[in-house]
């Protein structure tokens, strides 16, 4: 129903409609006036008026007929009658609604969203980038993944050992993909993992520019992707985790890429395709991708439900997602490694005759070593030590988004994405499985996703109307901002600075200049290329194999106590599985601690045992951090 509901003209108000029909009886009684003439039609009669000037006129009219009075009033009625039935169901055009995660409304970056963004990729690169080659120490892990992309780029396999599929091979293919191209492959940037960790820092930009584009379409607010950013570039456990070579770094790239395909304006064929695509990349990448699965899922089903093509976009985007899977299941299938022998999933009888993809995933389901929550578990000993801040926040802010979710599925959408997110993966690190240090680093860009969407929602919502009431945009801003400077100025956060062991305040270890961790393991590369020959059978971690392998002199029997320990080609063909038939061991206290426990079935006690049949030639200190070299006798 239009504003102008009739096509004869509507009567207005009722002191409008006085005012009009004053006028339309006034002009004939002042004609009559004029010409002197009595009035004698009928028509005159009805409306016969005594007016001694414009406002009486306007206010009085004497009716000399009652018929004819009581017919014009009830004409007046009907008129007024019929204007107020015919406004009252007009109602105002619903506003079609500003932001909306369903429909894909979402603001404009704008000039100040731009500004936000750059600010944040540059906060990024700083953080990340400053003294990414000496802190923190070389990883085990590093070591693993750079190994396994050294044996792609010289020898086209996925590991110089037997590959047993303890991990989904994409994350190495891409280093050994950022490797080849450049001009020294291995060594451009110093070493094997320093060159690693260039390629960490260009996706950890990536990763913020998508994060922040994320956080602001599900929120709709530059402030919260702007408090996101912040948390995710200068958190000390990001920087100590997102520094290393690790998995998990590329998976969250290839699932933030796939949020932002849902995320788009329009859902497209191409969108769709691309999201499913990225997220099977991640799933290759690293298989614990899979506990973000549901919620993509559910994102997806609420951006084209109602369309006229969601049966075939929903049946797009798993699809899209299989294929990368495929590929990988169907190279175990062509190399006979897909099922163990026999269809034996005895986990006390592992498969002796050839590895198997179905049997190390049912292996690994089956781990529940976990002690995520005792005294000397992972969350009191390591995260929370790094950031207390981010993790007690990030699980406040969780609560808070999937509440704020459930109350309005519809128009809160954003939320629950957000709160399901960290939910997901947050279950995966406490169901009681074996969990690693760097294992929390997925849910580092979560909970700070959490944390500036419900920022946001507190200095914009019904908090800043009852406390911030009146308050200009300007101090909304302040209130995060003073949060910051007081994150980055205290010592207990370890921001910037942080309390040493003596009590003193200094800058953080993250951006201490002069802390230089991997210096101590050159050293100790140092030490072996000038005292041991080449030729020498050698125990080791692996972030020592890249140097000892990639660099001349090469020394081929350098293995890493992992392999000496398990590979029959190592333990059983170059050992012999005898202390005696080693000649050095060079490792970390680190190391020491995962020989103990990585012997549960007694398979590394002859190497414990070369360990104490042998002299030390070279050792160094720092911290908490110990480097040593043993000569077997």
């Amino acid at each position: 129903m239009s504003d102008n509901p009739t096509p004869s003209r509507p009567a207005a108000v009722d002191a409008e409609g006085r005012k009009t029909a004053a006028r339309k009886s006034t002009a004939p009684g002042r004609k009559a006036t004029a010409n002197k003439n009595a009035a004698t039609s009928k028509r005159t009669t009805t409306a016969k008026t005594t007016a001694t000037s414009k406002n009486a006129t306007t206010a009085k009219t004497t009716a000399t007929s009652k018929k004819t009075t009581a017919n014009k009033n009830a004409t007046t009625s009907k008129r007024t009658t019929t204007a107020k039935t015919t406004e009252a169901p007009a109602r105002r055009p619903r506003r079609r609604p500003r932001f909306s995660v369903e429909r894909g409304l979402f603001p404009p970056l704008g000039a100040k969203g731009r500004i936000a963004l750059v600010v944040s990729l540059l906060t990024g690169l700083l953080t990340h980038g400053y003294h990414l080659f000496r802190y923190p120490l070389y990883l085990t892990d590093e070591g693993i993944y750079m190994q396994r992309a050294w044996s792609l780029v010289r020898e086209t396999s996925l590991s110089p050992y037997t590959y047993d599929y303890d991990h989904a091979p994409l994350g190495w293919i891409t280093l050994a993909g950022w490797v080849f191209p450049l001009p020294k492959q291995f060594e451009t940037f110093g070493n094997a993992i320093n060159t690693g960790r260039f390629l960490m820092l260009l996706v950890h930009i990536a990763s913020v520019y998508l994060l922040f584009e994320i956080a602001r379409r599900l929120s709709g607010s530059v402030l919260a992707a702007t408090v996101t950013s912040f948390l995710f570039n200068v958190s000390p456990i990001a920087v100590y985790f997102q520094r290393q070579v690790l998995l998990d770094n590329l998976m969250m790239l290839w699932l933030l890429l796939s949020l932002f395909m849902l995320l788009r304006r329009e859902v497209t064929i191409r969108s769709v395709f691309g999201g499913g695509v990225a997220l099977g990349i991640a799933l290759i990448t690293k298989e614990n991708a899979i506990f973000f699965v549901p919620s993509f899922m559910y994102l997806l089903y609420r951006r084209v439900k109602g369309s006229a093509s969601s049966r075939f976009t929903s049946t797009l985007w798993p699809f899209a997602a299989a294929t990368p899977i495929g590929g990988y299941v169907t190279y175990a299938l062509l190399k006979n490694e897909l099922l163990p022998s026999g269809f034996d999933f005895d986990l006390n009888n592992p498969p002796a005759d050839h590895v198997s993809l179905l049997y190390t995933l049912w292996w690994q389901l089956n781990r529940n070593q976990g002690t995520l929550f005792s005294h000397t578990g992972l969350l009191q000993s390591s995260w929370l030590v790094r950031d207390k801040f981010l993790l007690i926040a990030g699980v406040c802010a969780m609560a808070i988004c999937l509440w704020i979710g459930m109350r309005d599925r519809r128009r809160n959408l954003g939320f629950l994405i957000a709160g399901t997110l960290a939910l997901g993966y947050a279950f995966y690190l406490v169901r009681g499985s074996v969990v690693l240090d760097f294992y929390v680093t997925p849910l580092i860009p979560m909970f700070a996703l959490n944390i500036g969407m419900v920022t946001d929602r507190l200095l914009k919502g019904s908090f800043a109307n009852r406390f911030m009431r009146g308050a200009h945009s300007v101090t909304r801003v302040a209130v995060p901002s003073f949060v910051a400077i007081l994150l980055l100025a205290s010592p207990a956060s370890g921001y910037l600075v942080h309390t040493n062991t003596e009590g003193h305040t200094q800058i953080a270890d993250q951006y201490q200049s002069k802390i230089n961790l991997t210096g101590m393991q050159h050293a100790q590369i140092a030490w072996v290329r000038k005292h041991v020959p080449p030729n020498s059978r050698i125990i080791m971690d692996d972030d020592l194999w890249g140097e000892l392998h990639d660099v001349r002199p090469f020394y081929p029997y350098a293995h890493s106590h992992w392999n000496a320990s398990s590979d029959p080609d190592v333990r059983d063909k170059l050992f012999k599985k005898r202390w005696q038939n080693v000649d050095y061991i060079i490792l970390s206290n680190k190391m020491r601690k995962s020989m103990m426990l990585n012997n549960a079935d007694g398979r590394e006690n002859w190497i414990l045992q070369a360990l104490r049949n042998s002299d030390r030639v070279w050792s160094v200190t720092e911290g908490n951090i110990k480097l040593e070299i043993y000569r077997v006798q």
